[in-house]
């Protein structure tokens, strides 16, 4: 469908880097829900963290097929090189530059979306990093700092001229964060104006809206976010619609069983007993929000502190009472 660098992306579907949500079991959860390219958590530019167990966890992507994508964040140049030929080492194919977004935490450091306001500094990084490594380095931006302060074209042409191979746009303002409207309009300014590829993000939670938006922006590919939390089906949703027209079958409630507790079980292996117990809340929070008695449900697993009880409690909501035995066969 589109490539970056050497790797051809076969299909329209990307899921987005998203701190706290795309670690690895999830990555590799989409991968086979059919997104075409996966993104890591955003790994911060500064070699004092890296020894982490935070940071530790979020580069654990060597395994993973090809192109692995790494998204690297900050604000010095010569930090930001050197935190991507890291990554590299690690196992990374793809860099990807946050400078999309727009926590606090991030903006406190002039890292993320802060950095649109600066245009020079952008193409500082940007060649810094292309310099840096011999692997495609794509960018994620937004559409400005604020609605008096839109520049995501003069941004994307910087970036196309420092040599980035593709860059993804949420199509809203830092100031706007995930609540105004979405500038579909300027991401499509932003694709005339580029010979790269360009990737859509913002709101695109079904098959018909990933249509929409590819067919008035031009871009090459959709970025889901926060439509796959809880729904990694989306992504063969999307995929079925774009080449048959016809929306594909729902998931029966036996396969979401099935599918949600495998990712349990792989956030547990993960994050190890403790911590996986905590991490998994929020992921299966999103799974039974869309499910009838889910938020009941949810209040209730919420408060379980055993690894094992988190299973039991699911085999008896699925009905399926073998389904952690036979995973783990």
């Amino acid at each position: 469908m589109f490539n970056i660098g050497p790797y051809q992306i076969n299909r329209k579907t990307v899921l987005a880097p998203m701190a706290g949500v795309t670690d690895l079991p999830f990555r590799q959860l989409c991968r086979e829900m059919g997104a075409g390219m996966v993104v890591s958590e955003m790994v911060a530019a500064d070699p004092s963290t890296w020894s982490s167990r935070k940071s530790k966890l979020r580069i654990q992507f060597a395994d993973e097929p090809a192109p692995r994508s790494v998204q690297i964040a900050g604000y010095d140049p010569l930090m930001m090189a050197e935190a991507a030929r890291f990554n590299v080492q690690q196992g990374a194919e793809i860099i990807d530059i946050n400078m999309g977004c727009p926590a606090k935490k991030v903006l406190k450091k002039a890292a993320g979306s802060a950095l649109l306001q600066h245009p020079d500094l952008v193409q500082d990084i940007l060649r810094a990093v292309v310099d840096s490594v011999d692997v495609p380095v794509t960018l994620k931006i937004r559409t400005g700092w604020d609605r008096q302060n839109r520049n995501a074209v003069t941004i994307a042409k910087i970036a196309e001229d420092a040599g980035i191979a593709a860059l993804a746009i949420h199509g809203r303002t830092r100031a706007c964060r995930f609540v105004k409207e979405v500038e579909y309009d300027t991401i499509a300014n932003v694709v005339e104006a580029l010979s790269i590829p360009v990737i859509a993000n913002g709101d695109i939670t079904t098959p018909e809206k990933a249509l929409a938006v590819l067919e008035h922006t031009g871009a090459a590919a959709v970025m889901i976010g926060r439509g796959a939390q809880g729904n990694p089906w989306i992504f063969n949703q999307i995929n079925h619609f774009l080449e048959y027209g016809e929306a594909s079958a729902k998931p029966s409630m036996e396969e979401i069983g099935l599918v949600v507790c495998r990712h349990l079980l792989a956030l547990h292996e993960f994050y190890g007993a403790y911590a996986g117990v905590k991490i998994a809340r929020k992921h299966i929070g999103w799974y039974f929000s869309l499910l009838p008695g889910g938020k009941q449900f949810s209040r209730h697993f919420n408060q379980i502190e055993d690894h094992l009880e988190q299973q039991n409690l699911l085999q008896q909501f699925f009905q399926q009472p073998l389904i952690f035995q036979e995973l783990a066969a």
